[in-house]
């Protein structure tokens, strides 16, 4: 890995792509504890169109060891430096007749233990009891995303189309996009490899239609303490 270039890309474009970070036998032995867990619990969502596990790591905790890798810290660490820890977690399947399709948007929030009246905190939401708010543009520019791919993905299975750059624009609605100046990349990944990404990237994703099935891990970073009494919700402990 060229550590220079990939931070320059995420420096200028708002993401990466790195190939073979996982075997194929680390892929099965991932999916196996997935498919063994008991998805009885709220944080489980199974629809025909997607099969979807919030506090991923948390719901399935034997899983965390095969998925944080020394491999794996060793990049996050030649690319962003120490202290950084898991703040979020969401496991994707989408299934190869999916109709599933994601419009241009930022994740713009982030998982904490309460809801509570804080300067520059807001708005905030609900989900399957979990509290979600958007932090100050400071939290969501120093944070990252990796987004582990179990399969092969491209524009026939639902691969991320990215604006690049649009991280360094702040809050940037999808209904405002000038396509006159902006650009669109469909961000393919190979089964075993990672794309890294800021929040603020704006990402969308297509339909499937090569009837493909489109498997990802995505899994969010912070090196930032929140203000008392809020704390990460998915920190790992």
């Amino acid at each position: 890995m060229d550590v220079i270039s990939k931070k320059e890309e995420i420096e200028k474009n708002g993401f990466t792509i790195i190939n073979n970070i996982f075997t194929e036998d680390e892929i099965v032995n991932l999916i196996t504890i997935i498919q063994k867990a008991d998805s009885s619990n709220g944080t489980f969502r199974k629809t025909k169109d997607l099969f979807a596990i919030r506090q991923f790591l948390k719901e399935i905790p034997d899983i965390v060891p095969f998925i944080l890798t020394q491999k794996l810290s060793s990049i996050i660490t030649q690319l962003f430096g120490t202290g950084y820890a898991v703040v979020k977690s969401i496991y994707f399947d989408k299934p190869g007749d999916s109709n599933w399709f994601v419009a241009y948007h930022q994740d713009l929030t982030i998982s904490v233990n309460e809801k509570t009246d804080i300067a520059g905190f807001g708005p905030w939401t609900v989900k399957q009891n979990q509290y979600a708010v958007q932090p100050p543009l400071s939290v969501l520019e120093n944070n990252f995303t990796i987004r582990i791919h179990l399969d092969d993905t491209d524009e026939n299975n639902g691969a991320l189309r990215v604006i690049p750059g649009s991280h360094r624009k702040g809050i940037y609605r999808a209904e405002t996009i000038n396509w006159n100046e902006e650009s669109e990349v469909v961000c393919g990944v190979l089964k075993g490899g990672i794309m890294i990404m800021r929040p603020l990237l704006l990402h969308a994703s297509n339909r499937t239609n090569n009837n493909h099935k489109r498997r990802v891990t995505h899994i969010e970073f912070s090196n930032q303490q929140l203000p008392s009494p809020l704390l990460w919700s998915e920190a790992l402990k």
